[in-house]
């Protein structure tokens, strides 16, 4: 399959450039008017190139943003039939890769996403007098004012603001400061490499805990190389896991019904009825699409169904915003329940088989093991030759022996493929 969790990823290559010309015309198979934008990396504008490309050969109207995040995408395809955004997210600058995205904002299901690596293999061309053409729109000014009508700031804060040289920079930073916050803004240049690693991991920010306390800030905010995702710090400078921002965001908003992934912790049970689905922010989205009012991911991805079912790293940077300048984060979030949640990555040559060794129909679905107090989870990522074991128990002594059960699984499997 072409498709992983969250788009067409891979190495940049001659070949990639090829498929994103293809992807263009099977895309505009289907949809007559495109909305393509694309991040920061050296390599988008060639892709974007190529894939506006496909799609003019086949006749659509291509609606160009330039660099823009894919939230930002997502928000002007609601005017279109699909979305096209030139990304490889989080991933190191030699990735890189294609999200489509469907007028409300979500990715593209399994179904749509099968049409599309059917309909590559076809033909598309339109006759000489059908070809489409191009019309360069500002979909970062239009995403700005929409999320400005619906979050605001109780009193000035000051924020600390990380777009990782991502596509977040052309956005973020002013959109906080029009809010009426004092921004210190790093790494918010349009660079074309990441001044740090583009996944916000806690071990990629060890700057931010000293600069927070050092500017008396409110709390911080990160965006990853698209900005889909948003990762923050407290006022204290204390790093804040993707499960107690999933805790935060429900309360402060009072969503009682949560979707999230089988790798999210099982404290949020305790504060909202939750529908888990497999990893991957389209998987969240298409749940939300008939449950739930509010869903994410640990790893960043903050879904808000009456703003987009895009995950919006920018919105969610406001909305932290929003909630810093009326509640103490940090004291919200040392009233949480708190359980030891452990991660553990191995790059392995084969995921997908050692993933059916192990017994998964799906490899990036993984196989999860739970008793009452505690669970594990072995999936194969869905960007990277790498296979993930995520643990977590009540206790520290209880994770650790989750961990170490979902380790012996997998040493068998690699055992039995020898």
């Amino acid at each position: 399959m072409l498709f992983g969790s969250s788009g067409i990823r891979r190495e940049f290559s001659p070949a990639l450039v090829s498929l994103a010309l293809r992807i263009g015309a099977a895309t505009a198979g289907g949809a007559s008017g495109i909305v393509v934008g694309r991040d920061t990396r050296t390599t988008s504008e060639l892709l974007e190139h190529s894939v506006i490309a496909g799609m003019l050969s086949a006749g659509a109207t291509v609606y160009a943003c330039g660099v823009a995040p894919t939230p930002t995408v997502a928000h002007a395809t609601g005017c279109v039939d699909a979305g096209c955004m030139i990304t490889a997210s989080h991933n190191p600058e030699s990735y890189n890769g294609v999200k489509l995205l469907n007028p409300d904002g979500s990715s593209f299901t399994l179904r749509q996403q099968a049409a599309i690596e059917e309909a590559i293999e076809g033909s598309h061309w339109a006759n000489w007098d059908e070809q489409g053409h191009v019309s360069p729109i500002d979909a970062v000014d239009a995403h700005r004012e929409a999320i400005l009508d619906r979050v605001s700031l109780s009193q000035p804060i000051s924020v600390v603001v990380d777009c990782g040289n991502g596509a977040g920079s052309v956005i973020t930073p002013d959109l906080l400061a029009g809010m009426g916050a004092t921004v210190t803004s790093l790494n918010c240049n349009i660079a074309g490499k990441f001044a740090r690693p583009s996944e916000p991991l806690e071990t990629n920010l060890p700057y931010m805990g000293e600069i927070v306390r050092k500017r008396e800030a409110a709390c911080a905010v990160v965006n990853d190389g698209d900005a889909d995702r948003m990762m923050a710090f407290d006022e204290k400078g204390r790093y804040i896991d993707g499960d107690h921002l999933l805790m935060l965001f429900a309360k402060y908003l009072d969503r009682k019904r949560v979707v999230t992934t089988v790798d999210a912790s099982m404290a949020i049970e305790e504060v909202a009825e939750v529908h888990r689905t497999p990893v991957g922010d389209s998987f969240v989205s298409e749940e939300l699409l008939s449950w739930g009012d509010f869903g994410g991911e640990a790893s960043g991805s903050w879904i808000f169904p009456e703003h987009s079912y895009c995950p919006d790293g920018i919105y969610a940077a406001a909305l932290l915003c929003e909630i810093a300048s009326e509640w103490s984060i940090a004291e919200e979030l040392d009233r949480m329940p708190r359980y030891t949640l452990l991660r553990e990555a191995y790059r392995v040559d084969a995921p997908g088989e050692i993933m059916a060794a192990i017994g998964a129909d799906e490899p990036t679905h993984g196989i999860r093991f739970e008793d009452e107090d505690g669970w594990y989870l072995i999936r194969a990522s869905g960007t990277e030759p790498k296979v993930r074991i995520t643990a977590e128990g009540k206790t520290p002594t209880k994770a650790k022996e989750m961990l170490d059960m979902g380790h012996a699984v997998l040493e068998r499997a690699k055992h039995i493929l020898e």
